[in-house]
């Protein structure tokens, strides 16, 4: 190990301190993924800096690699080895390579054929939007912030199994500590915990941060810090904006003592709304007087302004990312993305004064309600764009300019959980006027998500436990597409239909703390075209609109 600080950052792919077991709880920590994969999710690495800690933990990090018999990076045992394997659940496509980690492992897939150890757990984003497909698998699901808990149930476990507990016993000792579901003991719903500070709801008191730096990474020897978490402007399709309530900033105070405290080269600020950051500029003049190279994960075009560009260009930024989400006025508005043409418009000029070369722009299409007619104002916007940043017209202004498109996915806990998903040849006609509006003009390209696997997404995202007859097929037959092919559920039950007020969901079984009457609202005021004011910065206490303190645990 080339270096370790205080604040437990590996440089490089050296492994941790391996020390034998005795008298302690060996926890295999999983990601269904490679290494670059792990050593840039920042969820995953505030896990292991949580548990790795605690001298009562035997913790090790698996790689879940395609076509590979999982095992301790640190060690190499078998997952067999560990009596509890826990998985990050960040996205739905990793519900395969989760369950074929475990095939590959020996592991029954089924919790149910496994009556003892190991216990597998899950945790993650998808523990608290949609664990149900997956849920087969799991003995016990995590629901919310690790640092709300995770901890002391990992404690309750050791202190059982060392007292020679079965597996069944060590399931039920915590199958009512809160954020704990354990099928079949649990009662439902379970609210998702949450790492509040007392006195102070809107500060996000532990950020979390890298663990391991390296060169392996998907962000390249950078150090990952996370500057907000969960977001105030309640965009009506971002599941992030409602899961991850109250959102919360971190203190830059603490931010600049990590740094100092690591010291690293790079610094990427990670976070749902950086720009509403107050601190964001000043932050940046601190790094940059001290040297240390930084970039941003994401902005606001109504957060651009002419100081913030320019100590970004001086960082070396070439490519600023931005917003439009949906080609008109009319969706953006429904959608509740509350962006200026204006502020859009001032912003890639900006980008094009300070010698930005590439501008990229994220666009949903699919919406619930959208015409012909929406598509429209796309080609007069995208127009104005380019003539306000000067996009491919030689060295002065942007060299070109990308437009991301993607379909909406209705996601759990958001307002568009009872819309239903467009078709995939309404999403290829929407792909299609998006080309014919760009087609025209010069330095623009449009890259395009494959309909069929956002189809796919929309499927996990909305399954229930029948889903995992699916993981199952998509385990022998190596892909999800494959499965499909002779899986006999019905796809357009799950997606292509609209759901009725009081339908029960899958997702019935957590609840993140926003109520359910305060979802249908604004899908109501979706269908209307009627805005909502964001979060206030005083915080939920002064709020209470959505629900996120109208009562249960740890919120």
């Amino acid at each position: 190990m080339s270096e370790t600080t205080r604040a437990t950052v590996c440089f490089g792919l050296d492994r941790p301190e391996v020390r034998d077991f005795g008298g302690r709880l060996p926890v295999a920590l999983a990601v269904p993924g490679d290494a670059a994969l792990a050593l840039s999710a920042l969820g995953w690495q505030a896990v292991w800096r949580l548990l790795a800690a605690d001298p009562a933990l035997a913790v090790q990090r698996v790689f879940c690699r395609p076509g590979q018999v999982p095992a301790a990076e640190d060690s190499g045992r078998p997952l067999t080895d560990f009596p509890v394997v826990a998985f990050s659940l960040c996205y739905e496509e990793d519900y395969l390579p989760v369950a074929a980690a475990l095939v590959a492992a020996g592991i029954p897939l089924s919790s149910a054929a496994r009556p003892d150890f190991p216990i597998v757990l899950g945790g993650g984003p998808l523990a608290f939007l949609n664990p149900a497909p997956i849920l087969p698998a799991l003995d016990l699901l995590f629901v919310g912030e690790a640092e709300a808990g995770l901890a002391a149930v990992l404690d309750r476990l050791r202190r059982q199994a060392l007292a020679g507990a079965d597996k069944a016993r060590c399931l039920a000792a915590v199958a009512d500590m809160p954020g704990v579901l354990v099928p079949g003991l649990t009662r439902t719903p379970v609210r998702r915990v949450v790492a509040a500070c007392p006195g102070a709801p809107v500060l996000l008191a532990d950020p979390a941060h890298s663990c391991f730096v390296s060169g392996h990474a998907a962000f390249r020897d950078m150090f990952l810090v996370e500057v907000n978490r969960g977001c105030p402007h309640g965009c009506r399709f971002c599941a992030a904006g409602y899961a991850y309530r109250p959102p919360r900033q971190a203190g830059r105070d603490a931010l600049q003592a990590l740094i100092e405290d690591v010291s690293p080269r790079k610094v990427g600020l990670v976070g749902t709304a950086l720009t509403d950051w107050p601190d964001l500029l000043p932050f940046l003049t601190w790094l940059k007087k001290r040297g240390t190279k930084f970039s941003l994960s994401s902005v606001r075009a109504d957060g651009i302004t002419p100081e913030l560009l320019a100590i970004l260009r001086e960082a070396g930024l070439r490519t600023l990312t931005l917003a439009l989400e949906a080609p008109g006025e009319r969706l953006r508005r429904a959608a509740n993305k509350q962006l200026s043409v204006e502020a859009l418009l001032r912003a890639v000029s900006l980008a094009g004064k300070h010698g930005v070369n590439h501008l990229k722009f994220y666009l949903i299409v699919g919406w619930p309600g959208e015409t012909e007619a929406d598509f429209d104002e796309l080609a007069p916007l995208l127009r104005d764009i380019a003539a306000a940043s000067s996009i491919g017209v030689g060295k002065r202004g942007v060299a070109h300019a990308t437009l991301s498109v993607n379909p909406l996915v209705p996601k759990p806990f958001t307002p568009m959980q009872w819309a239903p998903m467009a078709a995939e040849a309404a999403i290829e006609a929407a792909y299609a006027r998006v080309r014919a509006a760009v087609k025209p003009l010069k330095g623009f390209k449009v890259e395009v998500e494959n309909a069929s696997a956002a189809r796919l997404q929309g499927l996990l995202a909305r399954g229930d436990t029948a889903l995992f007859g699916l993981v199952e097929q998509a385990v022998a037959a190596g892909s999800f597409r494959r499965a499909l092919k002779t899986w006999d559920g019905d796809v357009a039950a799950y997606l292509d239909r609209p759901r009725d007020k009081d339908e029960a969901f899958p997702w019935d079984i957590v609840d993140v703390g926003v109520s359910r009457d305060f979802l249908w609202r604004e899908w109501e005021r979706y269908r209307e075209g009627v805005p909502t004011a964001k979060c206030p910065p005083a915080g939920c206490q002064a709020c209470r609109r959505c629900g996120i303190y109208s009562g249960g645990d740890g919120a």
